[in-house]
């Protein structure tokens, strides 16, 4: 933990105990930091109670602790020993519950826990940013909650736990596994801690399996609060690792040439000088070699942590830590975490014969609890001999190439034919990276004879790969499995795409046929089947490429059209529209083909193929494809055919897009009310037909009603899934844009702000969910009146959405309209004009002109206009926006009363002052009725009333609308909001229209 430091705003001299898991030490710095600001002394309590000691004899313990004793709650909490609930219910019962007052408690996971945890009454800190769950702690430990000022950068401490540093690149998931160790990692953060400036490096060395990498890991989950940049790089090769460096300069800001050396150069320097973070942790992951490397780690006030088994380090300047082999107690406590079903006794007897190595744990352990073999049996087989020639295959070989092709293949058939077989059968995958561990997790019962004791015999398996290997034909690349459920060494061959093509064109056709179905097969065995888990979609990523090569759009087998459509709907959930674009169009085509157009798999593949369409604007096009969809299966299989309803939702996502809201609306709710029906309230599809359903009354601004449907739909969707599924971070950004179109800005942002860095973390910066995250942020964020952050991320958004997306997407295009409006008020009015031409330009050619969102962004350039002094086109521009507005939607609808102040605006403007108190006199009695009398929109229009008023000379009235209307505004957003500020010193308001997500 951190030393104490001076304390700010101290109170008085209070004592309180924190205990807390070894996993969650990032939980406790940052509580015990916010409570020694405050005065309070704190004392740090890691709770690890050994096995054998009863609970409540160890809780007993834990009250000799001074002062009063605060438990951070998580469910690692509660696992330490293992123990199981019956047996912390009993002890909470026992002994907190005896003395109440000397425990208080926190909450930070959403897991279930004892139910007798309810006795500490636990503040809940998840799911809120930073500033609310000081300000629970505060209230649940009954300290002051007054904020406190931020301390100088030299007195910074830990960052809020639930965000990543602002720069974070490469580091692995975390272990939840993770066991031990705490020796280990306290040494390193001391070394770390206490080395002088520029000398800062340890190395983390061991043989291989022993868990360096995890260990790493697991230091930077735990420690990574403290620093502001935290890069994760391979270090195995010279080359790669100057790479991974390089690309630390864009991360960093630094203004750098497109040429990697250049930027490597920038991100050393900056490393150096701690510009523009001194904070910083690099980590080299496999430096073996230090001698090829040592002269690029970087110095500077930052850390550097070395994994490696090469002890040499010592000779660099770095402080050395050895990692050994689980202690015993280590590995006990491991194995049965990883496969519960076996004793303590098996457990200790499996760590002795696997001699504690970590890695040889994992693999066989988790292997043990999904298979009926005893630990006995185990130990026979591996006494055997067998599995330690299995374990020899990831040995590292150098490669070098010996000979040419021709030469080459007659070799490899004279010592090992099978290897020959294996190498056909890589090149039905993509060349590159050839998952090759996919073919040998295949049923046997599957394969053809001739392979079937190449998959069969793991020693004629190794020598095949290692005859390859020897030949320089493929490389072989081992690491971890992509799933976090079923960690396993996996193997990867790497074939060149020339030798991918000479061995491809030479294979007989017999081979041919037999050979592509194998990998067909392999590859939709390898279907996580979870498309919406975004901890899958590295293994989608790792599957797409290789859908061509096998031709899996020509199988009849459904396993095989399965992956596609999952691939499909990865692309789309990804963002990859493009590509999911021509996958379907190519789909669509061969099984219309292979199946006809009617059969029930082209039914699924139109839905998921018009959602992609959809995604890039093409609504008419989509909704022509639903509308057959829906029309021929209801006709089929009725109107309560779950197929129909699927179809269904997708037509009222494109009436949405087309701005037909309310047909939207009737449908979405017809579609909910079937799936409550039949599928109860609690279904993920229920719960994505009442998202659908807010979505349409959103944008029929009915904003309290929407709020309600997403409130409950992100409270089941945090229970039903997880807290960092994609739907629900989706109904996290849907929940906050409710609220702060309610004018409940300061809750919305807390929301938005926390949930956008959830999103970088679980979703990547460049996925359009985690744009739309970043963009409501930067909407809530200029509400608010913060206009630098503002600026920044909305100029952020709209670049790398142009990038990933390209200007004529929707979502760049809404990007776009808030970035106009914003450069019109705060920034390059010329920049703001070019903008908005493009956006009103592009709304038109893809919706028309008579469109929802073409009317909106018109009225926004008519404010453009306005303020370039060309006021006779702005009032043209504004009256036409006004006019199709109130066409598309009603003059009751937020936008078309929206849509009414600016153009009660522009005819005072020139000159119609009449006309302008009549509009703004009628749109408050509207907007009063519609969203009540204190809604911002509402507020603005009396604001903008009561100064038509003062421009017919009707001086009193429009001091009395005025006065009421600041003191409304005052109440409702606060006195020094810049709104409210802003509307004292007589500014007119206006609106900007906001392009929704539809």
């Amino acid at each position: 933990m951190p030393g104490a430091r001076k304390q700010v705003g101290a109170t008085g001299t209070q004592t309180v105990t924190i205990s807390f898991a070894g996993f969650n030490r990032a939980w406790a710095a940052w509580i015990g930091d916010r409570l020694e600001r405050r005065g309070t002394r704190v004392v740090f309590q890691r709770w690890d109670p050994p096995v054998e000691t009863p609970l409540e004899e160890a809780l007993q313990d834990l009250m000799l602790a001074p002062g009063r004793i605060l438990v951070v709650l998580s469910d690692w909490y509660f696992q330490v020993g293992p123990r199981g609930h019956e047996e912390w219910n009993r002890a909470l019962r026992e002994v907190v519950a005896n003395d109440p007052d000397r425990f208080a408690a926190v909450n930070i996971t959403t897991s279930r826990i004892p139910a007798a945890t309810a006795v500490f009454a636990a503040a809940d800190l998840t799911n809120v940013g930073a500033d609310e769950a000081e300000r629970r702690l505060l209230a649940r430990l009954d300290l002051p909650t007054d904020p406190l000022p931020e301390p100088g950068d030299d007195r910074r401490g830990p960052r809020y736990p639930a965000d990543t540093p602002e720069v974070w690149g490469g580091v692995p998931r975390r272990n939840t596994r993770f066991t031990g160790r705490e020796p280990l990692l306290n040494d390193a953060y001391h070394a770390l801690q206490e080395a002088g400036a520029g000398a800062g490096v340890v190395t983390l060395h061991g043989m291989s399996g022993v868990g360096k990498t995890q260990l790493a890991a697991e230091y930077v989950y735990r420690f990574g609060s403290e620093y502001d940049v935290v890069w994760w790089v391979s270090a195995e090769k010279r080359v790669t690792y100057r790479q991974k460096l390089a690309e630390l300069a864009p991360a960093l800001g630094l203004s750098t040439g497109a040429e990697y050396g250049e930027r490597l150069r920038a991100a050393r320097d900056a490393l150096r000088r701690g510009e523009p973070y001194s904070r910083w942790l690099l980590v080299l992951d496999g430096a073996d070699e230090p001698e090829h490397i040592w002269d690029l780690v970087p110095t500077g006030p930052g850390h550097v942590l070395i994994t490696s088994r090469n002890p040499e380090w010592s000779e660099h300047n770095s402080n050395l830590l050895e990692v050994p082999v689980y202690d015993r107690i280590e590995s006990v406590a491991f194995i049965r975490r990883r496969a519960p079903r076996l004793t303590h006794a098996e457990a200790d007897q499996l760590a002795e014969a696997l001699e504690d190595l970590p890695l040889l744990l994992d693999q066989t352990a988790g292997w043990l609890n999904d298979s009926d073999m005893s630990v006995e049996e185990y130990i026979e087989l591996l006494e055997g001999g067998i599995d330690q020639d299995v374990v020899k295959v990831s040995a590292d070989f150098p490669l070098a190439f010996q000979t040419a092709w021709s030469i080459l293949l007659n070799k490899l058939r004279e010592t090992v034919p099978e290897s020959v077989d294996l190498l056909r059968l890589c090149t039905f995958f993509a060349p590159g990276s050839v998952p090759v561990r996919l073919l040998k997790e295949m049923p046997l019962g599957v394969l053809p004879e001739q392979l079937t004791g190449l998959m069969n015999d793991p020693l004629l398996w190794n020598r095949a790969i290692g005859q390859l290997r020897q030949y320089s034909v493929v490389r072989l690349e081992s690491h971890e499995s992509v799933s976090d459920e079923a960690p396993s060494s996996g193997e990867s061959l790497y074939l060149h795409r020339m030798v991918h093509q000479i061995v491809r064109k030479d294979i007989p056709e017999r081979d041919r046929k037999e050979f592509i179905e194998v990998v067909r097969r392999a590859l939709a065995a390898a279907d996580p089947g979870r498309p919406t888990d975004t901890r899958q979609w590295p293994r989608y990523a790792e599957l797409t490429p290789h859908l061509k090569f096998a031709d899996v759009l020509q199988s009849t087998d459904p396993t095989v059209q399965t992956l596609v459509l999952n691939c499909l709907r990865y692309m789309y959930l990804s963002g990859e529209y493009r590509a999911g674009i021509k996958l379907g169009e190519r789909a669509l085509a061969a099984w219309k083909a292979l199946l006809g157009d009617t059969h029930p798999r082209v039914w699924d593949l139109s839905y998921h193929y018009a959602n992609v369409l959809r995604a890039v604007g093409d609504y008419a096009g989509t909704e022509a494809i639903e509308r057959a969809a829906v029309d021929r299966l209801r006709d089929e299989r009725g109107p309560q055919d779950l197929e129909h309803l699927r179809a269904a939702g997708g037509l009222a996502a494109d009436l949405r897009g087309l701005g037909r809201y309310d047909e939207a609306a009737e449908l979405s709710r017809w579609i909910l009310g079937a799936y409550r029906e039949l599928l109860g309230e609690q279904d993920s599809r229920t719960l994505n037909a009442q998202n659908n359903l807010a979505i349409s009354l959103r944008l029929l601004g009915r904003y309290t009603e929407s709020l309600e449907l997403n409130r409950r739909t992100l409270e089941a969707r945090r229970q039903l899934l997880r807290p960092r599924h994609a739907w629900t971070l989706y109904s996290e950004i849907n929940y906050a844009t409710d609220l702060r179109l309610l004018g409940r800005y300061g809750e919305a942002e807390s929301l938005q702000s926390q949930s956008v860095r959830v999103h970088r973390l679980v979703m990547g910066r460049d996925n359009p969910q985690t744009l739309r995250a970043e963009h409501n942020l930067a909407l809530c964020q200029y509400r608010m009146g913060e206009w630098d952050k503002a600026k920044e991320l909305f100029t952020r958004v709209l670049e790398r959405c142009e990038r990933v997306l390209g200007e004529a997407d929707p979502l760049t295009m809404m990007f776009a309209a808030s970035q106009c409006c914003f450069a019109r008020e705060h920034g390059d009015i010329d920049q703001a004009r070019d903008i908005s031409e493009r956006v009103v330009d592009g709304y038109t050619d893809m919706l028309g002109e008579r469109h929802p969102y073409t009317a909106g962004t018109k009225g926004n350039h008519a404010l453009i206009l306005r303020n370039v002094g060309e006021r006779e086109q702005a009032h043209a521009h504004v009256e036409d926006a006004l006019s199709d507005m109130t066409q598309a939607v009603g003059e009751r609808h937020p936008w078309a009363l929206g849509c009414a102040i600016n153009a009660s605006a522009l005819r005072n403007l020139v000159g119609d002052p009449e006309s302008a108190a009549a509009l703004t006199e009628a749109t408050i009695a509207r907007a009063t009725e519609v969203l009540g009398r204190t809604h911002p929109l509402t507020l603005s229009a009396r604001i903008a009333h009561a100064a038509d008023l003062r421009g017919l000379r009707e001086r009193r009235r429009a001091d009395k609308i005025e006065t009421e209307a600041l003191d409304d505004l005052a109440a409702t957003l606060g006195a020094q909001h810049v709104h409210t500020v802003s509307a004292r010193s007589r500014n007119r308001p206006y609106w900007d229209f906001e392009p929704p997500i539809i």
